[in-house]
């Protein structure tokens, strides 16, 4: 079953890094707020990455997604009408407290539980 995740995390990893460094303006993302946006995206990536690779570390998990969340940013202040922004990197951080607490509290025994019947 962990395959699956892990298509799953790399697709949304790939979908996100597209979202964020595209010139294009795409009509969902740039009419709704853009931090509850950082917010949802880092969230589920915490979620797919516990699930795709269980025996990482809550710290490996954070840096990496931390550094996912920095180089975003980067990336974006060398783009024309994008640019650097510190409480976007916050949002991140929020949205993979969120996806721990998530992970945590219901989504770790649902896949525990499809885990054991597969």
């Amino acid at each position: 079953m962990k395959p699956i995740y892990q298509i799953s995390f790399f697709t949304t990893l790939l979908v996100i890094e597209y979202l964020a460094t595209t010139t294009r303006e795409i009509e969902v993302v740039a009419h709704s707020w853009d931090k509850l946006n950082h917010l949802a995206a880092f969230m589920v990536l915490y979620i797919l990455l516990s699930a795709a690779f269980v025996n990482l570390k809550i710290y490996s998990k954070v840096m990496l997604l931390m550094a996912f969340a920095v180089q975003i940013e980067i990336v974006q202040h060398f783009i024309p009408g994008r640019y650097f922004s510190l409480f976007d990197i916050v949002a991140d951080g929020i949205g993979i407290v969120i996806g721990w607490g998530v992970w945590r509290l219901r989504v770790s025994q649902f896949i525990d539980l499809r885990l054991k019947r597969s």
